[in-house]
């Protein structure tokens, strides 16, 4: 019963994807790893609607042509990037779970 609920909250997601700009679906196709898989980086792109919000999806993006800025972020002490890495782990789980 708690797939069912989840696909529910991932095809809602799905509906709100409009807002989001597909950001990370856009940088996924664009990146080595995802290039011709359309349903793959669609489903991260659900996922990431579900988890991450536009400005934390923008950010997330870029980590696909420069991965280093990930790992920058990972080590700070800011504030306000340990929030986001919290958010953006979330979503790395979620996108595991479902897109697998």
């Amino acid at each position: 019963m708690l797939r069912v609920g989840a696909a529910l909250a991932l095809i809602l997601g799905a509906l709100a994807s409009p807002l989001f700009a597909e950001q990370i679906e856009r940088a996924c196709m664009k990146s080595e790893r995802g290039s011709g898989q359309r349903s793959l980086c669609g489903c991260i792109q659900d996922a990431a609607n579900l988890t991450l919000t536009s400005r934390d999806q923008k950010l997330a993006a870029t980590f696909f042509r420069d991965p280093d800025r990930a790992q920058s972020i990972r080590q700070s002490d800011s504030p306000s990037d340990e929030a986001f890495w919290q958010r953006y782990k979330n979503f790395g789980q979620t996108a595991e779970h479902f897109c697998n």
